[in-house]
């Protein structure tokens, strides 16, 4: 449950979310995945000094965290509750997306296997983030060293589809290795 994986590695988390956020600039279109790294990237939008950014979220606690900024447009796809990660999903989300772009997508993984790509143990997330990934220009992974090397049951995306991974200084080295050669950016917060 998300109550519970917030606590995990949380000082990780923070770090990561701090690197993400020097990544938003003033007038650009976001979306933050579902996840508790993403929700820590929430509340550093909260203290970004821009204008307006627009935020896309599936996520009820993220929204909740950005539904009171001014700078913040915040648009929600809808769905269907799933209460573990208090997200949304299913194909009214993936419609509701289906004319929306994005300049970055924020991804929060349960699992990044080099060889395989980013994975979650919840199918109709995969199919929202899969949605997400397509609208958006640039696919950045939020998820601490933790989760790097694990397989989850369904795939998200393959690394071919990914940018940058944003992670700690934990990182298994020869994982990072694999990944910048495989064309994703890794940056260690």
């Amino acid at each position: 449950p998300i109550n519970v994986k917030r606590t995990l590695h949380h000082a990780e988390k923070v770090r990561i979310a701090k690197a993400a956020a020097a990544l938003i600039k003033d007038g650009e279109t976001v979306i933050l995945d579902s996840g508790t790294t993403t929700a820590e990237l929430a509340k550093q939008i909260r203290k970004l000094e821009v204008h307006s950014i627009n935020v896309i979220t599936n996520a009820l606690n993220i929204a909740a965290l950005l539904a009171d900024v001014p700078a913040v447009r915040l648009i929600m796809p809808g769905g269907i509750l799933r209460p573990e990660s208090n997200s949304l999903s299913g194909h009214m989300a993936e419609a509701a997306l289906a004319n929306l772009q994005a300049d970055r997508l924020f991804l929060g993984a349960d699992g990044l296997d080099p060889d395989r790509g980013v994975m979650t143990p919840h199918l109709p997330e995969a199919q929202l983030n899969a949605k997400m990934i397509e609208i958006s220009r640039q696919v950045i992974v939020v998820a601490d060293s933790s989760k790097l090397m694990r397989r989850n049951i369904s795939l998200i995306a393959r690394v071919e589809q990914l940018h940058v991974l944003i992670t700690d200084t934990g990182a298994n080295p020869d994982v990072v290795a694999e990944l910048q050669r495989r064309g994703v950016e890794v940056r260690l917060a």
